[in-house]
């Protein structure tokens, strides 16, 4: 894992995210499978609010935000890409299953270099994950 990504990572385990329609949880036991190597960050699991600040993101790549949780209640969720809020959607969370929610940014859309995630939980007892990823 890169220095980047290493950073990113422990930065979203100090803040969080979310997401919209029911799936399995990962095999890992999280909510959202690792990125792999597309990935930006990933929050693996957090509960209650959240968000994360990272780096790296480059303009010409489409950007996807995706959100996992469960729980009952909610997540609102809205990204900002310096400084100017790219997106914006909240996802139902069942208290017996998961649901994911994702929004896909066409490129430019985030700007080059840094931007962050927020994530409002209804609730302290709803479980998320989150992931952001620049496919190729």
């Amino acid at each position: 894992m890169s220095a980047r990504r290493t950073v990113a990572v422990a930065l979203l385990a100090a803040f969080g995210a979310v997401g919209v329609g029911a799936v399995p949880a990962a095999a890992d036991g999280g909510l959202l499978p690792h990125p792999g190597p597309e990935g930006l960050v990933w929050v693996p699991e957090w509960t209650g609010d959240g968000g994360v600040a990272s780096g790296g993101a480059r303009e010409g790549l489409p950007t996807v935000l995706t959100v996992a949780c469960e729980g009952g209640g909610s997540v609102a969720v809205t990204m900002e890409s310096q400084q100017v809020q790219v997106a914006e959607f909240s996802v139902d969370c069942p208290a017996d299953s998961v649901s994911v929610g994702s929004v896909t940014m066409d490129p430019g859309v985030v700007q080059r270099g840094s931007f962050t995630v927020d994530v409002d939980a209804s609730n302290n007892s709803v479980r998320w994950a989150l992931t952001v990823t620049q496919p190729e």
